[in-house]
């Protein structure tokens, strides 16, 4: 038989023509949005002063089972993709284990990670409807990065919160969103009213995703012909990330393989929901039953040590609640941290079919992360970013696992991005400087103390 090689690539003809949309297949879908001044279940059209009407169509779309890729869009994606489905031999040589261990990988782009496939979409839908700017917030940068790559493919002005203990800690990515055109503000900021009043309340505040959200919805809402867009969580977000998945299991079908557990690093949930979700139907269609692994930094353990509840998806509590897994909307992760899975919560999508049994969950040290990725880099000579390096942590742990059982196990992990611009954490990490951060019980009550109290649905 003939060897499989290190990488295999689909055609440019194979890249998928459809996003695959997973709530079609559920058998419970994810409690609705609610209207946060109301109370009551989101519509479209509550959608439309922050998101374009294609995009808030795409949020509310529970039964499209695969939604066309416009033609401009695909034509984009041709630039990079589709990208490699890889075999990590030398991995499994170092490890010793009978398990088999592939990896999808997303970070052969200027952006550096998996982003660009919603970024692409995101900015098409807004120059179709005539929109004259966009606003986002990133938090480790490869989001305001990717979106700045498409807003300028597309010639759309874009202005980007960074999290401020990334806007310092990286500043690198500050130049190439600006090198794209971009504006790039570290939030919080005194460029809007959010901004301003959480930085009233404590001036050395260094950021949080969900800050970075209520400054660029802010912008949005009070600017003409702006809108939002964001780059996890949401479900459109999730439908566009899915094309990482359906080339994966496209390029196993070639290989004669499929993956006995599938693995992705979760803040938000976009990389995870997208390789997953192929593999995921299969799941709650009875065709194949994969063991599916979400895995976060113990910093901002949301899935693991979260409430399963509604909150609201920013702090500054102006956009939809959604019932996801949560460590309230008001949490900060530790400056320490150095990945981008810094959100509070977790995509509806994947909170639902976490609670529902179908998928599991760790938390892992960056300590631990950090170890995992520079023998990566070392054996596979590819530079993880700090985020995919959850998933390759816990890739190994299962490697290792199987090593001591004698299972022969396929192993599918999501490579999600680079880490050129993660020098900073790397280097933290070489010199002895890392260290752990995890929330006590304590810590993490202030901000279940702060859930919001729904008459009849949340007490």
């Amino acid at each position: 038989m003939a060897k499989i090689p290190y990488r295999t690539y689909l055609t440019e003809d194979q890249i998928p023509k459809q996003w695959y949309n997973l709530r079609a297949d559920m058998k419970e879908l994810p409690d609705p949005m609610l209207n946060p001044q109301t109370g009551k279940p989101a519509t479209e059209e509550d959608l439309y002063p922050v998101f374009c009407k294609a995009l808030a169509h795409q949020e509310m779309d529970n039964t499209t089972r695969y939604v066309d890729i416009p033609d401009e869009v695909r034509e984009m994606y041709k630039i990079y993709r589709p990208s490699p489905l890889c075999r990590a031999y030398n991995l499994e040589k170092a490890l010793g284990t009978p398990a088999k261990i592939y990896y999808k990988f997303e970070g052969n782009n200027t952006s550096g990670s998996h982003k660009l496939n919603s970024a692409i979409a995101q900015a098409y839908y807004a120059k179709e409807e005539g929109l004259t700017s966009l606003t986002t917030e990133t938090g480790a940068g490869q989001w305001g990065t990717a979106l700045a790559e498409a807003c300028a493919y597309f010639h759309l002005p874009l202005t980007v919160y960074m999290v401020k203990v990334s806007y310092e800690q990286k500043p690198f990515r500050q130049s190439i969103i600006r090198t794209f055109g971009a504006n790039v503000v570290a939030s919080p900021s005194n460029t809007t009213e959010a901004g301003r009043r959480i930085l009233q309340a404590d001036p050395q505040n260094s950021g949080s995703l969900g800050t970075a959200i209520s400054e660029a919805v802010e912008t949005a809402l009070t600017t003409d012909g702006c809108r939002y867009v964001l780059g996890s969580v949401l479900n459109q977000v999730v439908l566009h990330q899915s094309i990482i998945g359906l080339e994966s299991k496209t390029a196993m079908e070639m290989l004669g393989e499929y993956p006995d557990v599938v693995i992705g690093c979760a803040g938000g949930g976009s990389n995870l929901a997208g390789l997953i979700a192929p593999f995921m139907q299969d799941k709650l269609l009875g065709k194949a039953d994969p063991r599916i692994v979400a895995v976060e930094p113990a910093s901002c353990p949301s899935l693991t040590r979260g409430k399963y509840a509604y909150d609201y998806c920013d702090t500054g509590k102006m956009t939809p609640m959604a019932k996801m897994y949560t460590l309230g909307c008001e949490f900060k992760p530790s400056p320490n941290h150095a990945g981008g899975l810094r959100y509070h919560g977790m995509s509806p999508i994947l909170s639902k079919l976490y609670h529902d049994g179908y998928m599991e969950a760790v938390a892992v040290e960056q300590t631990r992360v950090f170890e995992a990725a520079t023998e990566f880099a070392k054996i596979e000579t590819i530079l993880p970013a700090p985020e995919s390096a959850h998933a390759i942590r816990a890739a190994v742990d299962e490697a290792l696992r199987c090593k001591e059982t004698g299972e022969a196990k396929t192993i599918l992990f999501g490579l999600t991005g680079t880490g050129y611009f993660d020098m900073t954490a790397y280097t933290a990490f070489r010199e002895g400087k890392m260290h752990d951060y995890i929330p006590t019980d304590a810590d993490l009550q202030v901000g279940f103390d702060k859930l919001p109290k729904l008459p009849g649905i949340q007490e």
